[in-house]
């Protein structure tokens, strides 16, 4: 009984960032979507990413061969050879991905205290969010991967490695290609969710509409990033760092142009299909039914 409980406190003790992370994903997803979508996508997400991971260690299918070195076995929860952590990041990342695909492709509608995305059941189970959702999941991965090999000189440690070096500071090129397969998967996997459990309901159980709530995913997504380029400059990196931050300076840059253009620009048929799907959430002060 004392290895158990040392090891599920090592679990949190060990990684706070990672549960930071799940705890604001939670919060955001549960306001967003409901808590019974979002406690059915941590599950079958955190699934999907898990037996991905298992398999690569174990065929090299989907991201390339690659291992765990198990030094935190005593310390923190390892399933079948992989760390509990490593498989709930995908959770959250997953989401915050997706809710920024939403921001980039949805009308918007501003007013003096809030910003709404106009989302509709088309646009969030649509190709173009499940597109753009999977490929923002990689652009973060190829931040997040080379400064994770490099955890031996952070507080992260060193618990994996490639049997062959890659080309992008060590990362093979397979692994980025194995993300995006994943990505696409559990971007459909959460809309798929999003679209059949608790269809029947006009409200999902436990929204609250919080100022700017359409924002906050995709500031979990930007806190994500800032996370691993402040470690990455952290243990000399700079390089790295630059690459990461050259990479998403236009895509950013990108989105919020279009965020400012597009700004109560929408037509009269977005906004009534917007309050047709979603009848009882606030947009900017006004509540529908």
């Amino acid at each position: 009984m004392d290895d158990i409980v040392r090891i599920a406190v090592g679990t949190f003790v060990m990684r706070p960032y990672v549960f930071a992370f799940l705890a604001v994903y939670l919060v955001v997803a549960v306001t967003h979507l409901g808590w019974k979508k979002t406690f059915c996508f941590t599950v079958v997400g955190y699934l999907l990413a898990f037996l991905s991971e298992y398999s690569s260690i174990n065929t090299g299918i989907p991201y390339g061969w690659y291992y765990y070195i198990d030094t935190t076995k005593m310390q923190e929860l390892w399933i079948a050879g992989v760390p509990f952590f490593d498989s709930l990041s995908y959770v959250f990342l997953t989401y915050c991905s997706y809710t920024a695909a939403l921001l980039t492709v949805s009308p918007v509608r501003t007013c003096r205290w809030n910003l709404v995305t106009l989302e509709t059941r088309a646009i969030r189970k649509s190709f173009a969010v499940l597109l753009l959702g999977s490929l923002y999941q990689v652009f973060l991965d190829i931040v997040i991967d080379p400064v994770a090999l490099q955890g031996n000189r952070w507080f992260l440690g060193q618990i994996y490695g490639y049997k062959e070096v890659g080309l992008h500071f060590g990362v093979p090129l397979s692994n980025y290609i194995g993300w995006w397969i994943v990505s696409l998967v559990l971007v459909f996997a959460l809309q798929r969710i999003d679209a059949r459990v608790g269809r029947n309901r006009e409200k999902p159980a436990g929204v609250a509409n919080l100022p700017f709530r359409s924002l906050l995913g995709p500031l979990l997504y930007l806190s994500v990033l800032v996370f691993n380029y402040v470690v990455t400059i952290s243990i000399g990196e700079q390089l790295m760092a630059l690459t990461g931050i050259l990479m998403f300076t236009l895509p950013v840059i990108i989105v919020v142009v279009q965020v400012v253009r597009r700004a109560n620009r929408y037509s009269r048929d977005e906004l009534a299909e917007h309050l047709k799907d979603y009848p009882y959430m606030m947009t900017c002060g006004e509540r529908t039914r």
